[in-house]
């Protein structure tokens, strides 16, 4: 009896992925609060850029958040411009610099409560830019406060006892609205509350820069983000709540994609 020697595939030695570091992060130290998802989301849009072969090229804009911490701990170029307008300064780059990979991070509060005109605009006019907006549903950076897209019973500093629709009014959908609008190319909404949400957020954010770049249009990607500080939940908590909370208002999924 002839045995047959099983071939195996060479070994790789095992990496421990927290102590990584990802492409163009300069530092894994940040001051945001503990289980905020901010951070995670910024390091698949790095890992992004960096794979797409666009470091050379990308330019970023940001608001006024948490979230732009960011621009000390990337190696890419970015502005800050006033609350809200980051869409309407992402437009006169990309103008100028029609080769760059411009994108726009902006919170909830920075898109939804300060510049919702500027990112539908810039939609309707199909800007070739790529908006980010991180949801978690408070102005986290002055103390956590209702924004436009807080939802229905949050609690926030400025809802203590939920937020209530005769009151405040109803949770703004921006992704859904700009999914509407005819010069928009691509549309998804993704989040960061687990290592399976995390690979399909940046499936997500690998379409909207191919596309960017392919000149089809504006394309926006929502990542729904822990904040447990804002949510006067248990850091442990966070990623649980998204889903059970946010996820019901704000389903995640590719929303719109056109030639």
């Amino acid at each position: 009896m002839t045995t047959v020697p099983t071939s195996h595939p060479p070994t790789v030695p095992a990496t421990k992925v927290a102590g990584t570091r990802a492409p163009l992060q300069l530092s894994e130290e940040h001051h945001l609060c503990p289980g905020c998802g901010h951070p995670v989301a910024w390091r698949i849009l790095l890992e992004v850029i960096s794979e797409l072969g666009l470091a050379q090229r990308a330019i970023g804009v940001v608001g006024h958040g948490c979230y732009t911490n960011i621009v000390r701990l990337a190696d890419i170029d970015f502005l800050q411009c006033l609350h809200g307008r980051a869409p309407a300064v992402a437009t006169g780059v990309k103008r100028v610099q029609r080769e760059a990979a411009v994108f726009t991070l902006q919170g909830d509060g920075d898109m939804a409560s300060e510049g919702l005109a500027e990112v539908l605009h810039a939609a309707a006019r199909a800007e070739r830019i790529t908006c980010i907006m991180l949801n978690n549903g408070v102005f986290g950076d002055t103390g956590g406060q209702m924004t436009a897209a807080t939802l229905i019973g949050q609690r926030t500093k400025t809802s203590v006892e939920g937020r209530d629709p005769d009151r405040h009014g109803y949770p703004v959908p921006v992704a859904d609205l700009v999914s509407r609008l005819a010069g928009t190319a691509y549309v998804a909404r993704g989040a960061v509350n687990n290592a399976g949400s995390v690979a399909q957020t940046k499936r997500y954010l690998r379409r909207a820069f191919e596309l960017q770049m392919q000149g089809a249009g504006f394309t926006f990607v929502e990542i729904l983000t822990m904040c447990p500080t804002g949510w006067f939940v248990p850091t442990a908590e966070g990623p649980g709540y998204l889903v059970d909370v946010f996820e019901k208002v704000y389903p995640v999924g590719e929303l719109d994609e056109r030639s």
